[in-house]
This record gives C-alpha cells, structure tokens and sequence, in this order.
C-alpha cells in the first residue's frame, strides 16, 4: 500500500476497506499490545485482550471523530478494554472464591467441591435467588456496575440497590453454606 495519511487510513477503514484496517492495525498494534501487556501482567492474555481491543476499534470506527489522533483513539479503547475485563474477572474470581470475603486458598475445607462443581454450586445458589437480588448482585459484583448506574439500569432507587446488594451476598452466602452443608451429609453417609 502506497504510504497514506492517517485521516485517509481512516476514512477508508470506515468505508469498510480492510487493507486500511490492516495498515491502521500494523502502525499501532505494538503499542496497543504494549500497554495492555503492562495491565494483564501476561503475554497470553494482553494478546487476547489486544485482539478484543482492536474488535472494538474497529466495530467503533465510524465514532472516531479525529480530535485526537487514531493512536490515541485506540489506545484509550485498549486501555478501557482491558481494566473492564480484567475488572469482571476478577469480580467472577471473587465471588468463586467465596461469599464472606474471605479466600478458600490453604483450606480445603471451605469448599469440599472441587472446579466445576464449585460454580455448578454457585450457580444454582444464584438461581435460588429472587430476581431482584440477583440481577444487582450481579451488575454490581460481576459487571461492576455502580449503585447509580444500577439504579438508573434497573430504575430503582441507589438506596434500594445497596439493600438488595446486601440482601443478596447474604441470602447466597447462606445457600452456599446450605450446599456445602449437603455435601458434607452426604460424604459423610
């Protein structure tokens, strides 16, 4: 490709071009990787986390209004791609984890199950819930998802949605209890 500006490359990737997506990608796809690297801490994963970025760039590109420069642009899409992922995957860590905060690493005893049927636990306890609870408890502790965008998303007052929170860690901290009740039962028998 002859060398472009980048508000042609642009232009043109908008209008669908994919050699113009492929010389966007190829001018800054290093630094893109690079800071998400910095994020992920790991090579596997800032590679996903790239390619999820680069996704969203280009599915976006009819937004970029060229304020900033196109590398800029992709970048703060990097940037937010990859705390939001990350941000969610480790909220899915932490409710996997346990429901009182505390880690069930060094005691095996806390979860009796094992991987799949840790979540399989986990998720039938969030299918015990009523829906209220759990649609909060999810948009807060899973999507990360504030009280006020919460309540805006589910048209409920912020007081409202910290209660149900609250409810909700509860009424699934007992299930989970109540299931691992079970299990031992039945190991035990």
């Amino acid at each position: 490709m002859v060398d472009l500006t980048e508000a042609t490359l642009v232009r043109r990737a908008r209008a669908g071009e994919l050699e113009a997506m492929r010389e966007l990608y190829e001018r800054h796809a290093s630094r893109v990787y690079t800071v998400v690297r910095r994020l992920a801490g790991d090579n596997d994963l800032a590679a996903d986390l790239a390619q999820d970025a680069w996704a969203s760039a280009f599915q976006k590109i009819r937004e970029f209004r060229g304020e900033a420069a196109f590398g800029t642009w992709v970048h703060r899409i990097a940037v937010n791609t990859a705390l939001t992922q990350l941000r969610q995957a480790a909220r899915r860590r932490n409710l996997e984890q346990g429901f009182d905060g505390s880690s069930t690493q060094g005691n095996p005893d806390r979860w009796p199950a094992s991987g799949a049927a840790e979540r399989v636990t986990i998720q039938r306890a969030l299918d015990l819930l009523p829906d209220g609870y759990r649609s909060v408890l999810w948009l807060h502790d899973v999507e990360g998802y504030t009280h006020e965008e919460i309540g805006a998303r589910l048209g409920i007052a912020v007081g409202t949605s910290k209660s149900q929170l609250a409810k909700a860690r509860a009424r699934l901290r007992a299930l989970v209890t109540e299931s691992r009740a079970e299990v031992v039962d039945h190991g035990a028998s």
